[in-house]
């Protein structure tokens, strides 16, 4: 069975209560954004936490990419909010 390790950074780690985790790939042509559906819909800390999808940014094998992008067959996917420099 192939997986797709999720990776939480800053306050959204904190408010799901873990730095990551693995699932079971999705279909290819499931969106970033369609898996964070079904992330939500586990409700508590991750309701809260991805509820909000202005405040989200993600990376598929480390490279940005809008929550609107097929998760294909990437490996790893990144959740994090906006990063801003200084």
């Amino acid at each position: 069975m192939a997986t797709l390790e999720i990776l939480y950074f800053a306050w959204v780690r904190d408010g799901i209560g873990k730095d990551g985790e693995r699932i079971e790939s999705p279909l290819p042509e499931t969106t970033v954004e369609g898996l964070i559906d079904s992330l939500v819909a586990r409700g508590g800390g991750y309701a809260e936490a991805l509820g909000d999808r202005k405040r989200l940014r993600a990376a598929l094998d480390q490279r940005f990419v809008p929550l609107h992008t097929s998760i294909g067959s990437a490996k790893e996917l990144a959740l994090f909010p906006p990063v801003t420099g200084g």
